[in-house]
């Protein structure tokens, strides 16, 4: 067993190592990279030949994260792994972007890279390893791959780049970067940010290109030893140079011609394809049946050297004219045009359109209850914002079936979710949910949903910190030429044809997240710079159409919305607004036909109230505020009889707060049971809090002090208390026991004893008609338990 070990240091003084040759032999390359306690096993299978007719590169990349890693079980009611979830979909993405351009344009075999997660302790963020640990793999194998590459995580943390932070450490970063890069050059970029500065996100970009590079070095030097430097041999492809340069020469005029139109979307596609379908009917009458290559294997030939053909046209017409497909120039945004409440029903709506992108985004606001609740293996948390993208076949134009959401929809939605969260505040008490439905797609319709998700959040009457707008911006840069041209507000086919797709959101303020995907080579940070200047003045112009449509947050919520109050209450109370079994807040919301929610954060209880009218939501804070309250000495309490005794009653003056009404303090007349005077368990009755036991903290009430004295009524005085005096000096009576002596027998005859003072009594208030003193429990009654 031929087990290669290397390691590499970081920074801040971790280790990264890499070992191949001990597991998963069978595979074309496999490593396994292990960061302290955090393992990541990567594996790389390729097929020997490509699938006949295959004109692209079919490469699958598969993260997926074992709960055993974390010593949990799965969640339902399996308790295996199931399908991937979305975070395993978002960060097989970010490795995915980076391999792809790398790989020989004309290598069409399957490729299955798979990045396992085996062990983690929650301290190291696995999914910043994923791309080293894919990119090794492939390194170890002999693969036909241009170079390696590696990613990083960068944040901002007081000022400084951090590479690959812990999860403790993100919490106080403004900035979360995903970089992918060779030794040399940018390959991707995705993440998000706190109103960031252009140089900010720069400074990012080059602490990133800093750590890769080791990287890459580390994985030449074992792919160089394991004898892997040297990659496999292969044909996929049947190319006749002599057809390509017909194409090129009869085909590269009409097609620059074409682009130089400004055509429709669907027109310019048209024109294209028939200049295409008119060449391919001249070609093929010219083969001989006895060809060597059949019409079949021409006419994929011609659809791959046609794409080279219209890609050249378009390029060229950019660099030589400043001319794009649809006639603009290079910074240069589309017509715009916005609506909001276009639909009536849902809390929020609005369609924002680019020219021939188009975004019907919804707003909805939830209770508590509406949250997602996140059950990853490494996180398991609430999310209160959700954005939800939609990408029907419709938009484009195709007759197709629209099947389940897709990795591009997670991804493309999750880009917008980025860019929107942080303006949502924290103290909004709704569950937000947005949906982007995407009617027309020619450009980013990701940067549309920002746009359109914007506005739906403030025709919903969401108070946004501040409004959002994305755009997506283009590069025209062919090799070994220093002329290039950086496009704003690319349509579909600059991005398919051109180099860059760079989308940047953010406010008046600053950059809120950023996706990027290079593919050339030799990107230079002044080139990074001027797109995202220009993109700056796109995302400005953007935003005043935004304002201009809907200036701010409406001030007030749509009828259909259900209110919602929040308030916090003592640690203390939680379990008393439950009650046993939760019978108590069931009981508050059946009565006032809200819905209850109560989170401790903090060491306070945030309790939700939610509902359909004020009326109701009142109705529920007055009783969750007689819970938590406190009664006071001299307030009238509107009370409750919940137990009739021969000595009075008790009454409940809050909701789980009794009181001793005492028989004498009922009325002013003297009475001899409480039933003389009519009182009944249930019954309503108004009482004074005449005093709370510092003690035990017990509430003696009175109803006759709210009701007129009777005429000539006496009370009778109590007697002086007895003045106590100063208690003298009582001294050592101890005593050293060597000089006790005998004691004997110390204790005297009771009968010896002398009797104890009598104390005196607090005297009952009472009618001086009445000759017979009624009997004093208050006592008795301060040594029992209610």
């Amino acid at each position: 067993m031929n087990v290669i070990t290397k390691t590499l240091q970081l920074a801040d003084g971790r280790t990264i190592t890499i070992e191949t040759g001990k597991v998963a032999k069978q595979t074309d390359g496999a490593v396994m990279l292990k960061m302290n306690n955090t393992v990541l096993l990567a594996t790389v299978c390729a097929a020997k030949d490509a699938v006949p007719g295959t004109d692209f590169m079919p490469l699958q990349v598969d993260y997926r994260e074992q709960y055993s890693a974390a010593g949990r079980f799965p969640g339902g009611f399996t308790k295996r792994e199931g399908k991937a979830s979305d975070n395993e979909i978002l960060t097989s993405r970010l490795v995915d972007r980076v391999l792809r351009p790398l790989f020989p344009s004309n290598y069409h075999a399957e490729v299955f890279v798979n990045v396992m997660l085996l062990s983690a302790d929650g301290v190291d963020q696995p999914d910043a390893l994923a791309g080293f640990a894919a990119s090794a793999a492939l390194a170890c194998s002999d693969i036909p791959f241009e170079c390696p590459i590696s990613e990083v995580r960068v944040a901002r943390i007081n000022g400084e780049y951090v590479i690959d932070p812990t999860f403790e450490q993100m919490k106080q970063a403004d900035m979360d970067i995903m970089v992918g890069a060779s030794a040399e050059n940018i390959m991707m970029v995705e993440g998000e940010m706190n109103e960031v500065s252009e140089q900010d996100l720069l400074g990012a970009l080059k602490a990133a290109m800093v750590a890769i590079k080791p990287m890459c070095e580390l994985q030449k030097e074992l792919s160089k030893e394991l004898g892997k430097d040297v990659k496999r041999e292969y044909n996929h492809e049947v190319n006749d140079e002599a057809l390509r340069e017909r194409m090129n020469k009869e085909l590269y005029q009409p097609a620059y011609d074409i682009t130089k139109q400004a055509l429709p979307k669907q027109d310019r596609a048209d024109a294209f394809e028939k200049l295409l379908t008119d060449f391919k009917e001249k070609f093929l009458a010219e083969v001989p049946e006895d060809s060597e290559i059949s019409k079949e294997e021409y006419e994929a030939m011609m659809d791959r050297y046609y794409h080279d053909v219209e890609r050249d046209a378009m390029r060229r017409c950019i660099l030589d004219e400043g001319i794009r497909l649809d006639g603009r120039k290079t910074d240069e945004i589309r017509p715009i045009w916005c609506e909001v409440s276009p639909l009536p029903m849902p809390h929020g709506s609005a369609i924002f359109t680019r020219g021939e992108t188009q975004s019907l985004s919804t707003c909805t606001l939830g209770t508590k209850l509406d949250e997602k609740m996140v059950d990853d293996v490494l996180d398991k948390s609430y999310q209160r914002f959700l954005l939800h993208y939609n990408f029907p076949p419709f938009c484009t134009g195709e007759a197709k079936a629209q099947r389940g959401v897709g990795r591009r929809e997670i991804g493309h939605g999750h880009l917008a979710w980025r860019g929107l969260k942080g303006q949502i505040p924290e103290d909004f008490p709704y569950t937000v949910r947005l949906v982007s439905q995407i009617l027309e797609s020619n450009g980013s319709s990701s940067m549309a949903t920002v746009c359109a998700g914007t506005l739906a959040l403030m025709d919903a009457g969401v108070p946004m910190k501040k409004p959002v707008s994305g755009i997506a911006m283009g590069l025209i840069k062919n090799p070994g030429e220093d002329k290039y041209a950086v496009l704003s507000d690319i349509l579909g086919d600059e991005d398919h044809l051109g180099d860059m797709d760079f989308k940047t959101t953010g406010t008046k303020d600053g950059l809120t997240a950023t996706q990027m995907d290079i593919k050339c080579d030799g990107l230079s940070f002044d080139i990074l710079e001027k797109a995202l200047m220009q993109a700056k003045a796109g995302r400005e112009h953007i935003l005043k159409c935004l304002t201009d449509t809907i200036a701010e947050p409406r001030a007030e919520f749509k009828p259909q919305v259900p209110r919602i109050v929040q308030i916090e209450i003592p640690k203390e109370f939680i379990g008393a607004v439950i009650g046993p079994g939760g019978k108590i807040i069931q009981q508050m919301q059946e009565d006032t036909k809200t819905t209850i929610t109560i989170d401790e954060t903090d060491g306070v209880g945030k309790v939700q109230v939610s509902g359909p009218d004020k009326e109701s939501i009142d109705a529920a804070l007055a009783k969750i505020r007689a819970i938590v309250a406190i009664p006071e000495v001299g307030e009238v309490y509107d009370g409750v009889v919940r137990s009739i005794m021969p000595y009075g009653c008790f009454v409940e003056i809050m909701p789980g707060k009794d009181g001793l009404l005492h028989i004498s303090e009922i009325d002013w007349k003297r009475l001899e049971t409480v039933e003389e005077a009519g009182i009944k368990e249930g019954d309503h009755i108004k009482v004074k809090l005449l005093e709370i036991d510092p003690k035990t903290g017990k509430y003696k009430l009175s109803h006759r002090v709210l009701i007129e004295k009777p005429e000539g009524y006496v009370e009778r005085e109590r007697p002086a208390r007895r003045e106590r005096g100063e208690r003298p000096e009582r001294g050592d009576r101890r005593q050293p026991r060597q000089d006790r002596g005998d004691r004997g027998d110390r204790r005297q005859p009771r009968q010896d004893r002398q009797p104890r003072a009598e104390q005196p009594q607090d005297e009952v208030y009472r009618d001086p008609a009445q000759s017979r003193e009624p009997k004093d429990f208050s006592d008795a009654l301060d040594h029992m338990d209610f």
